[in-house]
């Protein structure tokens, strides 16, 4: 069972690694940024319902946290998908692996979790290397851009996504996705009705027919496997790989798109991938054990 999750996490972060180019394709052909998200959000929600109708009764007794996840996790989709679209791969993908930068900050804040040497070293070099790929001094004077916004709001709410997941590990995963995929859609429709566009575009049946399988086949493919195998193997582990998701996209877009980075930007770059890899290491003596129900939301 252990190597079945192994495999299966590692399919899942590839996928995550490259969901920006049906992204940017389906953008292409067509389809509003924002729109992309509501509709395959929208889908995977549909698709969804009646796996947690079962669960239906749960959800008076745990709103807050439901709710919270509809913010945040959606909040979360809607800011990584639109920076996906509109940006640059890797520097987007480098500033939402400030993940763990926020993920500590918060599980101090709210679940009272201990901030060890290795995690104060990681915040530190999460923090300068974020500060070298928006420009390092060059920031003062030229402001980073909204993208740069979007994809470190992305990478925050992400972060607090997954400590409401935490400490609500008796509401069952399927449940807690459910309402994610909800506010996705929501808020998604909400920006889209700031907008002067249609959220349906006359596009060909065959990239409708894109749009469904990457909802079907993609999204909630790789939203499914992550959970699943994040509850099957060691913390620690599971972190270590899902960093392929990062590797992934750097090198995808390095040898599709062509995209670079500066000097600094990569040493930036290196730097939070560091802090990342810091995050897995044990933070206490005794052996890990396997995620709990409910413990990591994936992007």
């Amino acid at each position: 069972m252990q190597s079945i999750a192994i495999i299966a996490l590692l399919g899942a972060s590839i996928l995550w690694g490259l969901t920006w180019l049906p992204l940017k394709f389906l953008h292409e052909q067509g389809f509003n940024g924002i729109a992309i998200t509501f509709l395959v959000y929208l889908i995977m929600f549909a698709i969804t319902i009646p796996l947690i109708w079962r669960f239906r009764k749960e959800i008076a007794g745990n709103w807050p946290a439901l709710l919270g996840i509809m913010l945040l996790g959606g909040g979360a989709q809607l800011a990584f998908n639109t920076s996906m679209i509109f940006g640059d791969v890797i520097r987007v993908m480098v500033l939402f692996y400030l993940v763990p930068l926020w993920g500590v900050l918060g599980g101090r804040l709210f679940l009272g979790e201990q901030i060890t040497p290795f995690r104060w070293l990681g915040m530190g070099l999460s923090i300068i290397g974020a500060f070298l790929v928006v420009g390092g001094m060059n920031a003062f004077y030229s402001p980073p851009s909204w993208i740069d916004g979007l994809a470190l709001l992305s990478g925050f709410l992400f972060a607090m996504n997954n400590i409401v997941f935490r400490a609500s590990s008796k509401v069952p995963v399927m449940l807690k996705l459910n309402f994610m995929f909800l506010g996705a859609a929501v808020l998604a429709l909400m920006a889209f009705s700031q907008l002067d566009e249609q959220v349906i575009p006359e596009v060909s049946f065959n990239i409708w027919l894109t749009l469904l399988a990457f909802a079907v086949l993609w999204v909630l493919l790789a939203n499914l496997g992550t959970q699943w195998a994040v509850t099957q193997m060691e913390a620690g582990k599971s972190s270590i790989i899902l960093i392929l998701e990062l590797v992934t996209a750097v090198v995808s877009a390095s040898f599709i798109l062509g995209e670079t980075m500066d000097g600094l930007e990569m040493l930036g770059g290196v730097l939070i991938l560091v802090a990342a890899l810091l995050e897995t290491i044990p933070q206490k003596s005794k052996p890990e054990k396997p995620h709990q129900n409910g413990e990591v939301s994936s992007l």
